[in-house]
């Protein structure tokens, strides 16, 4: 079992001194989250709460994640680095596929992309990106980003995105894994058929079991059960030997410490989250490293 820290919401100029605390206390990986903008004024869409609203106001700080994960990199030499999530169909798949490239050869091949479809139809009208098509165009961007990453000059004709040969360099020296985050049906079967793994944003044990089969099933009916897959599960409840075991049974790879606004307050002084990692690393991380 690996164990994530999310800085979500968290200060950017602490980032690099968590990074460090959390490499150093035992974590496998570090969490970002991502929202272009925050609109003044939007429709509840939010998925993971009973009234739609989500948990950030437009004071909440939402780095760039690339920059972000690209600064914790530097400051590391072990920890992985994974976005929960990158809203993918809100950007163009060659530029992505640049920047990820590029985060991949400065941190040593430690990034996972963890990318959603998004829920903030506003966030897509800004950027003139049609709300209703994205989950089509998600799938095609996936193709797009890995034909470039493989290198050399390729080529893609599709629905969204039409180019004639091109090449980016430098291109991974290892694949980059694109893990889908969303317990939607679509999203599901998103990360069964075209994922290397499924993100998830918070679930009680009974509901992560319930993902955990449906994944093995569609990846079963994909005939791709016997490739790699890593499931991140973020658990509503207190991750006990038992409940880690019983996810990890059924495919999780991983779990998540919550972002320090729930853990320890919004109000918190970087001790305070220090604290908090070293307390998870020795009641959470240590007795469960083998689970």
């Amino acid at each position: 079992m690996q164990f994530w820290q999310s800085t979500a919401f968290n200060d950017p100029l602490e980032l690099p001194e968590i990074a460090q605390e959390a490499e150093a206390a035992g974590f496998d990986g570090l969490i970002v989250s991502e929202h272009l903008m925050v609109p003044g004024s939007f429709e509840p869409g939010y998925l993971y709460s009973e009234d739609g609203k989500p948990p950030f106001t437009i004071d909440t700080p939402f780095p760039d994640p690339w920059v972000a994960l690209a600064t914790m990199a530097a400051a590391t030499s072990r920890i992985r680095l994974c976005t929960l999530v990158h809203i993918l169909p809100l950007h163009h798949p060659v530029e992505v596929a640049k920047s990820l490239a590029t985060l991949a050869l400065y941190s040593d091949n430690r990034i996972v992309v963890g990318a959603g479809a998004g829920w903030m139809k506003e966030e897509f009208e800004v950027l003139g990106v049609d709300f209703k098509s994205r989950g089509r165009r998600f799938n095609e961007m996936i193709d797009v980003m890995r034909k470039l990453w493989e290198g050399g000059l390729v080529e893609h004709h599709g629905e969204f995105f039409d180019f004639p040969p091109i090449a980016q360099s430098p291109a991974p020296t290892q694949p980059i894994p694109i893990a889908i985050g969303g317990a939607s049906k679509a999203a599901l079967r998103r990360a069964a058929t075209l994922g290397d793994g499924w993100c998830g944003a918070g679930n009680s044990l009974e509901e992560a079991e319930e993902i955990l089969k449906t994944l093995a099933e569609l990846r079963r009916e994909a005939g791709r059960e016997d490739e790699p897959f890593e499931a991140i599960v973020p658990l509503t409840c207190e991750p006990t030997p038992d409940a880690l075991k019983r996810i990890s049974d059924l495919g999780a790879s991983g779990t998540v410490s919550y972002p320090f606004s729930y853990t320890v307050g919004p109000d918190a002084t970087l001790a305070q989250k220090v604290d908090a990692m070293k307390q998870f690393a020795e009641y959470v991380i240590a007795p469960n490293k083998d689970v």
